[in-house]
């Protein structure tokens, strides 16, 4: 209970006491104790009027103005305080943040109507309140003038964008008109804006029907899109199966290729290891042939009474072996061409290679090879 109206209270009672005190000494008729009490009565009176209203009470959030005879003077913070009411007169001023709620209509750049709603929040500087009395007033006409500015800024930034831009970004507008509006009012108002927030922005029902209609189409075709990147994908895994799976059949056929090449090889070097025998067979005939007919040679040397010489040389390899020379001195040319003959033979079999000629040039020498000269014995 504000302190004015107990004093006030406290006032008027003995103001009733003495006019009741005054009345009741007037019946016993004394005066003076009666004009007595009627002077103290009218002094409670005179107090009544002048004390409990000049006791003022500002409460927490709140600034009032002193006005002196209505000119502003002075402000008081949260408390209590006499100030003389005749003279001095308080104005409180809300100093907590304010909530405004504005609806306004506005037009995007591409000539699109809307209704705005918003939200915005301020709060007066404490310290500038006997400006905002001396300028404004009022909070009430401060507050107005706050309203106008930002239905003014909130016009002027939509109207610069267009109007799918506006609902594809709705969330960016708030901060855009926030900071318009801060930097129209700043600190010319001796308010500080708290925050500025666009709550609803509702376009007209054949603009909505058209951009739901839009949206519509474009996820038709987002469908669609997915749908053709789907069947592509598809279609791209299933060519790659079959590429992975014509890859690995030639593989498999290059593979097997390979196989019956390294067979066919493998056959071809056993055909020629197995000529490599052959001929290195017959050449063993051959050399054991050359050897056995040249031991006959000596015999028939020695049957024809040729002197023959024997000595042991070593050959390349390390092996020992008999060297026979015969001595043709003495002998006629048919025996000499006998032994020379069979010497001949058998120096062509122990270089020939295997392979018989396959020219035969004239004026060549007549030799009879037989096929297995073992059968000539």
């Amino acid at each position: 209970m504000s302190i004015g109206i107990i004093i006030g209270a406290l006032i008027f009672i003995l103001t009733i006491a003495c006019i009741g005190f005054a009345i009741f000494q007037k019946s016993k008729r004394n005066s003076k104790a009666a004009t007595i009490a009627i002077i103290v009565a009218l002094v409670f009176i005179l107090l009544f009027i002048t004390v409990p209203f000049s006791f003022h009470t500002v409460d927490t959030g709140e600034v009032a103005v002193v006005k002196y005879l209505g000119e502003a003077k002075n402000t008081r913070t949260a408390g209590t305080y006499f100030d003389f009411w005749l003279f001095n007169t308080y104005e409180i001023y809300d100093a907590k943040v304010q909530n405004v709620e504005i609806a306004t209509a506005a037009y995007s750049s591409d000539a699109q109507t809307m209704d705005v709603a918003m939200t915005l929040q301020y709060q007066i500087m404490s310290d500038k309140v006997i400006d905002i009395a001396k300028q404004y007033g009022s909070l009430a006409v401060l507050q107005s003038r706050i309203q106008s500015i930002a239905i003014e800024k909130t016009k002027s930034v939509l109207s610069s964008y267009k109007a799918m831009d506006i609902i594809s970004d709705r969330s960016s507008m708030s901060p855009r008109v926030e900071e318009s509006i801060k930097n129209a009012i700043a600190d010319e108002y001796h308010v500080t804006i708290a925050t500025v927030v666009l709550t609803n922005i509702d376009f007209s029902d054949a603009f909505e029907t058209a951009v739901e209609d839009k949206m519509i189409a474009e996820q038709n075709q987002l469908r669609a899109e997915y749908e053709n990147a789907a069947k592509i994908a598809a279609a791209e895994a299933e060519a790659k199966a079959a590429i992975q799976k014509a890859d690995g059949e030639a593989q498999a056929k290059l593979k097997a290729a390979q196989a019956e090449i390294e067979i066919a090889k493998a056959k071809a070097e056993a055909k020629i290891i197995e000529a490599e025998a052959d001929r290195e067979a017959q050449l063993a005939i051959a050399r054991a042939e050359s050897e056995s007919l040249k031991l006959k040679s000596i015999e028939v040397a020695r049957t024809l009474g040729f002197k023959i010489t024997e000595s042991t040389v070593t050959g390349e390899d390390g092996e020992a072996a008999t060297n026979y020379e015969i001595d043709f001195e003495g002998k006629s040319a048919d025996e000499i061409k006998v032994i020379t003959d069979y010497l001949k033979y058998i120096e062509y079999l122990a270089k020939w290679d295997g392979k018989l000629p396959s020219v035969m040039t004239e004026g060549s020498a007549n030799i009879m090879i037989p096929t297995n000269p073992a059968e000539n014995n």
